[in-house]
This record gives structure tokens, C-alpha cells and sequence, in this order.
């Protein structure tokens, strides 16, 4: 069961109880606290119907984080996640909600820092081999450098938030092979691309339980809506809007991450 469905759980049980006890029960409810950091994943670049005042940042009501905090009510919920970070970032810009009375975190971090953007850039104007060779330096990467990345992330967010629990969530794989869309990459650009995703998540869910994180993978979640899929909850490349690109639609945010996020949380 999981931590805010066992508190929901608690209430209920106190409902019965006597008034004193009802009253705390009512104030376990409403210290509860939700922070939601990461990278554009969590921020919810491609759901569109951005918060303004977010600026670059690009955190939209339809990512994840916001659905899950509308449906559930925490008394506190902190949304930091922007389009963008690095592991870096995070740790410069996004820990300060985190505290001693923190209950729940959620974070997706690591693909800009592993060159996403530029892998997909790449095999997007290059030849397959240039493309192929790229990805084997982004895992490269993700083997050698990323782990101590992620390793800092991680001790600040349990230093600063011991008792919490934290979802670290993973990325999906973007394409349904075999296809049938026109995507201006060949099967085996797909299919590296594919892989370097599932190398990644493993970095990622290695470093998480080592931790005692929680990794809730999205990979089966996307199954059959990959891009070239019948029913796509990724944008494919927009030469109007490239930084939507690659990124997953509301469909996917409320389809793919949110019960995801919401069964680990």
C-alpha cells in the first residue's frame, strides 16, 4: 500500500472515533506535503496550458504533478520541475521546499545531463552510423558519469527530507518499431534510440534503490502509444514548436505518468 493510501486509509478507520481522535486525524490529513521536482518530464513541456508566472520553466497544470496534488489535496504541494534541468540545476535551484515535514517527492532527472537533445538532434540531421555512435556516447556517459550525478541528487533530497517518499519516475521509450508513420529516422536510429532509453531507466532505478527510492518505470505505461503508434502520447519532431518535441502529450501525462506516479506514491 502506499504511504498516502495507507494515510487515507488511517482517517478513514478515525472517522468512527471520538471527537479528540477525529481532530487529529484531521491534522495528520493536513500536514501532508508534496514536492515535485525535476526536469521538462515533471514540468509538463508538451501538455500545454502552462502556468505563466512558471516563465522557461514551462510548468503546466497537466503534468503529472498537478494532476496528482488537484485529486489528492495535500495541504502543501511545491512545484518546482522545470524544462531544462540537469542534475545540477536541481541541486541549485529546486531543493528549497524540501524540509524535515516533507512526505512525498517525485522526480524525473538525468536525461539532459546524459544529451537527449542532442542525440535526438542528431539522428535527426545526421546519417544512422553518426546517429548510432552518438547514442553509444550518451550510455557511455550514462555507465560512467551519471551515477555520481544522480547520487547527489538523491542525498540532498534525503538529507533535507528524511522521512519522505520519494518516486523517482523514468522515461518512456519513444518508438513503436515497425511502424508505420514517416518519422525521417530509419528503424535502426528507432531502435537505438529505444535502447539507450531502457539504459538509461536501468541507471536510473539502480540509483534509486540504492537509495531506497521508489523507481516507477512508464516504459509499460507508453506500450502502444509510442510515436508511430496508432495513438501517440509523444509529440514527434514539430519544426514549429521544437521544444515540444519528443515530450509527452496531457494524453500522456494523465494516461501514462499519473497512474504511474499515483500507484507508487
Amino acid at each position: 500500500m502506499s504511504r498516502f493510501a495507507a494515510l487515507t486509509s488511517s482517517l478513514l478507520l478515525a472517522a468512527g472515533a471520538t471527537l479528540f481522535g477525529a481532530g487529529q486525524a484531521a491534522a495528520a490529513q493536513a500536514d501532508f506535503g508534496y514536492v515535485a521536482l525535476g526536469d521538462s518530464y515533471s514540468s509538463g513541456v508538451g501538455a500545454g496550458n502552462y502556468d505563466g508566472a512558471s516563465g522557461n520553466c514551462k510548468r503546466s497544470t497537466r503534468a503529472y504533478p498537478a494532476l496528482w496534488a488537484a485529486a489528492h489535496s495535500p495541504q502543501s504541494f511545491s512545484f518546482v520541475a522545470c524544462s531544462g534541468a540537469r542534475t545540477g540545476d536541481l541541486l541549485a535551484g529546486q531543493l528549497a521546499p524540501l524540509n524535515s515535514g516533507t512526505d512525498l517527492v517525485s522526480v524525473t532527472i538525468g536525461g539532459n545531463d546524459a544529451g537527449f537533445a542532442d542525440v535526438m538532434t542528431t539522428c535527426v540531421l545526421q546519417s544512422e552510423s553518426t546517429c548510432v555512435n552518438r547514442v553509444n556516447q550518451a550510455k557511455a556517459y550514462v555507465n560512467s558519469t551519471l551515477p555520481g550525478q544522480l547520487d547527489q541528487v538523491y542525498n540532498a533530497i534525503d538529507s533535507r527530507s528524511p522521512a519522505a517518499r520519494v518516486v523517482v519516475l523514468g522515461y518512456p521509450r519513444f518508438y513503436k518499431l515497425s511502424g508505420s508513420c514517416v518519422t525521417g529516422l530509419t528503424e535502426g536510429e528507432r531502435a537505438a534510440i529505444n535502447g539507450a532509453s531502457d539504459h538509461l531507466n536501468a541507471a536510473i532505478a539502480k540509483r534509486a534503490a540504492d537509495h531506497g527510492f521508489t523507481f516507477a518505470s512508464v516504459a509499460g505505461a507508453f506500450t502502444g502509444h509510442e510515436i508511430c503508434s496508432a495513438g501517440p502520447w509523444l509529440h514527434s519532431l514539430n519544426w514549429l514548436n521544437i521544444g515540444e518535441s519528443y515530450h509527452p502529450t496531457a494524453a500522456g501525462q494523465s494516461g501514462g505518468y499519473l497512474p504511474v506516479f499515483t500507484n507508487a506514491a
